[in-house]
């Protein structure tokens, strides 16, 4: 997917792809733009409680910060929204554009993968194929496979600005090396 050229970033989406992500963003900001109920489990991912001891010092950071939080989320969204490629094409990102989609396609995925219920010990791949097992045209299959597509291009373009010195030349080795290189 994304590749490192000429001192930015460059991916070549295909219109389903460029599609795929325009939906998923459009959600996004939606998303965002909705009165934030504390108890939906989504609304937390998105915005952590600051010091999770001390529910009333949360609170209150969250009266001041949170609406700006909200609608900065809300921006790089657009931003990301309007660097798609219409029927798809080349992504051209240099380094802030890249700053901005990995946040927002960060955001993205905590979203999906709290509605999944995706956590850090869940093989993606073995929960896909079972879900498929279960009925290979539910919502959840089609979910589950969104999730995998934005964790796929999230990690190229990690390993595009990392490079594989740092990331490693194996794109699915994401062990890190124990020496940063010389």
């Amino acid at each position: 997917m994304f590749e490192r050229l000429d001192g930015g970033y460059v991916a070549d989406l295909d219109p389903v792809e460029s599609e795929l992500l325009q939906g998923v963003l459009t959600q996004l900001v939606s998303l965002l733009t909705e009165d934030r109920d504390r108890a939906d489990p989504l609304v937390a991912r998105l915005f952590p409680d600051v010091y999770p001891d001390d529910a009333a010092a949360s609170d209150d950071l969250r009266r001041y910060t949170e609406d700006d939080l909200a609608a900065a989320k809300r921006e790089q969204t657009t931003t990301m929204i309007s660097t798609l490629p219409r029927g798809g094409g080349l992504v051209h990102l240099d380094d802030e554009g890249a700053d901005l989609w990995l946040r927002t396609l960060t955001d993205a995925r905590l979203a999906l993968g709290v509605r999944l219920d995706i956590r850090d010990d869940i093989d993606l791949e073995t929960e896909l194929d079972d879900a498929v097992a279960k009925d290979p045209t539910s919502d959840r299959v089609q979910l589950l496979s969104v999730y995998g597509y934005l964790s796929h291009l999230q990690t190229s373009l990690l390993e595009a600005l990392l490079g594989p010195e740092i990331w490693g030349s194996d794109r699915w080795d994401h062990e890190a090396p124990d020496e940063p290189p010389a």
